[in-house]
């Protein structure tokens, strides 16, 4: 059976992705951020397993791994998770850097370093969805950019050191889409929320299935998906 570790499983994209891998009866491990989270995800994805581990604190999750049950090889990687705080250069702290850059880099490489093993065994896919901000740094965006910016680079990186190993690796860079996070964003910059004019989850995780499901002739390394017209 194909396995699956997946990071933003609660909401979003994750929640799409995790959606249609359940459908076609693949094994899901879900990475929850504590003890309460996992059960919930457990209840809203019946036969799914949960690992406990806060992105938050990327220096805690080797430890916390190790203390649990882990597949004995993975088929897939799915960097899912993240998180946004939007300000000038100007006003954001170290903290607002330092959150952003642990959920959206740091954390996904240490994630990636733990979990290799499992992945060189079945030659499998690290697939880390990035933003538009990881190719474009716009105003207010900084800090949230500069953690996608670095998160490209470590997926291009990743990709050249993993090749001989068989690891595939792909970064999808979705444009607005219409997720929580999005209505945070939309908070922030003071504008009222319309989801119908973003893209729609399903459409962000049938671009991450198709790269998945790609032959083993082929890689996807950079996909873009933007709001239709």
């Amino acid at each position: 059976m194909t396995a699956h570790l997946i990071t933003g499983a609660g909401s979003g994209i994750g929640a799409a992705v995790v959606g249609r891998l359940a459908e076609r009866g693949d094994e899901l491990w879900l990475l929850a951020r504590d003890a309460g989270r996992a059960s919930e995800l457990r209840a809203r994805f019946p036969g799914a397993r949960t690992v406990v581990g806060d992105l938050a604190d990327p220096e805690k999750l080797s430890w916390a791994l190790g203390h649990q049950t882990l597949p004995d090889r993975l088929d897939s990687l799915l960097h899912i998770a993240g998180v946004v705080d939007l300000g000038a250069i100007g006003e954001l702290t170290p903290r607002a850097w330092n959150t952003q850059l642990a959920a959206n880099l740091v954390s996904p490489a240490e994630l990636t370093r733990l979990l290799l093993p499992q992945l060189r065994l079945s030659h499998g896919h690290v697939i880390f969805v990035n933003s538009g901000a990881g190719l474009r740094a716009n105003a207010q965006w900084g800090a949230y950019a500069a953690s996608k910016h670095g998160l490209k680079a470590l997926a291009d990186a990743l990709r050249l050191e993993e090749h001989d190993n068989g690891v595939r690796v792909t970064s999808v860079y979705p444009g607005r889409t219409a997720t929580p996070m999005q209505v945070k964003v939309h908070q922030q910059e003071g504008k009222e929320y319309d989801e119908s004019r973003w893209i729609d989850p399903a459409s962000v995780a049938g671009t991450i299935l198709a790269a998945l499901d790609l032959p083993r002739d082929a890689e996807v390394t950079d996909v873009s998906v933007r709001p239709g017209l």
